[in-house]
């Protein structure tokens, strides 16, 4: 029996009515203190009885890709851990990487609280948060702390722009904080697709991101993976645009996708923490309805550039079903954060234990065969 889903999250979600945020800092703190607590009692009975419970290993689920080895092809997505306090404890979760932020080069509080919101009806949530973090810096000076822990899963940084930065500086801003934190990540994200800073989304204009990507690629003598991750709502000329800038500067992928603005089909009438429809409520839906659009893009750019470009989808993940089918339509690896939201933690050895069994039932022998097979199969 999950006893999340039976009773953790009735008794939060339903019961007590937990604030999303708040429910959000007690797990984050939990988790720092088991990462922290990890190699000494009861720290490690505890890290080691995850692992048991949570983890899944089967050399089928490996990649090698851009350099870095992945165990599996499950992450976590941006936005859980922002500050990167959990970021040895994501391995004995079973996650097969995990990528931390958005982090900006200056520290910002966020947006005004409330700031998130569940969509139980919808299998979503609402968030403006607004890249609240304490800044690369802080990043920085924690990740450099941990620096001689072994690593056992690849980790990235996500970089957004910090609000008080005008547009037009906004190159230098992300290179700021790449200068902090190069030597700390395995790769890198730049986000200019969050709907939730004034103006952000802009930066995906072909112009303003090729100023952003030039400036990081000059500092990036160590070639560590870059990306760029996009919106969901954005035009396919545009997306095209994107793919041309990401083979000009040498990318390593593309993440698709952000949260969308879209509000097409949700059956959430009212937001009962603000008593207003979704429609009115500024912020991104991230969650089951953005699984179909994100699975749109990631077939799109495979198909745009034969599989050559790497690609992370992101959006709606729920089931091993929801996995396989953006892997096979092109995604070399998938993340996660509102699903495991509202699964729970036994929600990753599901996932990798479900596209294990479509491995076998498509005679294929490793996930990476698996990856673009539906444009492969219609070729």
């Amino acid at each position: 029996m999950d006893i999340y889903q039976f009773a953790i999250r009735p008794l939060f979600f339903n019961l007590l009515k937990a604030d999303p945020e708040w429910l959000h800092q007690q797990t984050i703190r939990s988790l720092n203190w088991l990462s922290q607590t990890g190699t000494y009692p009861p720290g490690s009975w505890l890290n080691h009885r995850l692992q048991q419970s949570l983890c899944l290993y089967d050399s089928r689920l490996e990649q090698n890709l851009f350099g870095l080895k992945f165990p599996n092809p499950l992450g976590l997505a941006a936005g859980f851990d922002k500050d990167g306090v959990a970021a040895n404890i994501w391995p004995s979760l079973g996650f097969g990487f995990a990528e931390l932020g958005t982090v900006t080069f200056h520290p910002q509080p966020g947006n005004p609280r409330p700031r998130l919101f569940r969509l139980p009806l919808d299998k979503a949530a609402l968030n403006r948060m607004g890249f609240n973090n304490s800044g690369a810096a802080a990043m920085a000076a924690r990740l450099s702390l941990e620096k001689q822990k072994l690593r056992l899963i690849p980790i990235g940084i996500n970089l957004g722009k910090s609000k008080v930065t005008p547009l037009e500086a906004a190159a230098q801003d992300y290179l700021d904080s790449f200068r902090l934190l190069k030597d700390l990540g395995d790769y890198f994200v730049v986000n200019v697709s969050s709907p939730n800073t004034p103006g952000l989304r802009s930066l995906q204009d072909a112009a303003m991101l090729g100023a952003i990507l030039e400036l990081l690629q000059i500092e990036n003598t160590a070639q560590k993976p870059i990306f760029v991750k996009i919106a969901p709502d954005l035009e396919w000329e545009a997306i095209a645009d994107i793919i041309t800038l990401a083979k000009t500067y040498q990318l390593a992928g593309i993440i698709a996708t952000n949260t969308t603005i879209s509000r097409d089909k949700l059956k959430t009438q009212v937001i009962e923490q603000t008593g207003k429809s979704p429609q009115s409520e500024a912020g991104g839906i991230s969650g089951e309805p953005l699984r179909d659009r994100s699975t749109e893009v990631i077939r799109f750019i495979w198909q745009q550039t034969q599989g050559q470009i790497p690609i992370i989808g992101v959006g709606g993940i729920f089931s091993p079903e929801d996995a396989w089918e953006k892997i096979i339509a092109g995604a070399s690896l998938i993340q996660v954060y509102t699903g495991w939201i509202y699964e729970g933690p036994l929600m990753v050895s599901r996932i990798l234990k479900g596209l294990l069994s479509h491995l076998e039932q498509s005679g294929l022998n490793s996930i990476s065969e698996a990856v673009g097979l539906e444009a492969k199969s219609k070729a």
